[in-house]
């Protein structure tokens, strides 16, 4: 028998501490994930996600990534510079899957069912004083503000203006970014605007414009921003992509339990408006519980019937180069296997 000697046990050690810790390593190595968002409130579940440890126990190493919009995603996810992202539903996002960009909806991340409506209708004050504005059909020859050309918001619009008997082509319509909409109405560069929370309180609050309908009343249900998963993103590591949306759930269900009567005023309330003053722009903690809260399903589920009347919107005014099937757009297989491991979300 070979006799081992004292440097011969020194030296397997060694090798036995190294591949020790080489498995350590490979066991706690967790997946790189690039995540873009805009900063928006409706960003909330990333945020809760990274902020409370969700991505981490899922053993993804989440790295999120601010845009000035929604569009300029669109090219990096499409070539898989990033994963994930906070998407619009706009026609923008449809004609870049027409032109053969691999993009799949998979989750609501912003949206307007009952009692949410986050994109009310804003109207000057002046206008609302002296009666010129009293209902919708006085929305004709009126100056709208708008995020975008060929954003949902001008669905939006489009609606509130079915409402007056009024036709889309009797209004016109300028393009600006949320802030800049909220300054315009002050000075009375626009006459009405659908503008996004918490832009629409602080209007209000500035006394400028007057708050004549919440986004839910004129477009019940409308499906205005949603999360989107790059095709590469799929196909290279599926198991990773369904782990990013059990965390992403798990935080969409805690915002959800921090609203009561459509404000964060619910029992998680406290702990979810600290994470959205260190993470997105707006710091105020007071302004968070007067804003009226954006949809974010529980469940992950996107209203396919609000995506198919706004496809049809963009493609009634031109706003389309191609086109898509709305249904094979959407993937909803991930939040679908996370709510079956989970179960339905249940209200606190």
């Amino acid at each position: 028998m070979i006799k081992e000697t004292s440097l011969g046990k020194l030296a397997r050690t060694a090798l036995l501490a190294v591949a020790g810790l080489a498995f350590a390593g490979h066991a706690t190595a967790q997946a790189k994930v690039k995540i873009g968002v805009i900063g928006a409130v409706s960003d909330s579940a990333f945020y809760i996600a990274d902020a409370k440890g969700y991505f981490k126990q899922e053993g993804i190493d989440a790295e999120i990534i601010s845009f000035p919009n929604s569009a300029q995603m669109i090219a990096p996810l499409g070539a898989g510079q990033i994963d994930v992202a906070a998407g619009a539903t706009a026609a923008g996002l449809y004609n870049s899957i027409a032109r053969g960009i691999d993009i799949k909806i998979v989750a609501d991340k912003g949206s307007m069912p009952a009692g949410k409506g986050y994109m009310p209708l804003l109207v000057r004050k002046d206008l609302v004083d002296s009666g010129k504005y009293k209902s919708f059909k006085d929305m004709k020859g009126m100056k709208f503000g708008s995020q975008s050309p060929g954003g949902a918001a001008l669905s939006t619009l489009n609606e509130a203006l079915k409402k007056g008997d009024v036709s889309y082509k009797d209004v016109s319509v300028v393009y600006m970014g949320h802030s800049q909409l909220a300054m315009a109405l002050q000075n009375k560069a626009l006459d009405a605007a659908f503008v996004t929370e918490p832009n629409a309180t602080r209007v209000i609050q500035s006394g400028s414009a007057v708050r004549v309908a919440e986004g839910d009343a004129v477009y019940p249900g409308q499906q205005l921003a949603v999360v989107l998963y790059g095709g590469a993103f799929i196909k290279k590591d599926p198991a990773v992509a369904r782990k990013v949306m059990r965390a992403y759930i798990r935080a969409a269900r805690d915002y959800n339990d921090a609203i009561k009567g459509g404000k964060l005023v619910g029992p998680k309330a406290d702990e979810i408006i600290n994470i959205l003053t260190q993470a997105t722009a707006e710091k105020d903690a007071a302004i968070y519980k007067l804003m009226t809260a954006n949809g974010c399903d529980p469940n992950g589920r996107v209203d396919m019937a609000s995506l198919k009347r706004d496809y049809q919107f963009f493609k009634e005014q031109g706003l389309l180069t191609g086109e898509v099937d709305v249904d094979k757009v959407v993937d909803q297989s991930f939040a679908d296997a996370v709510v079956k491991e989970l179960g339905p979300y249940k209200a606190m």
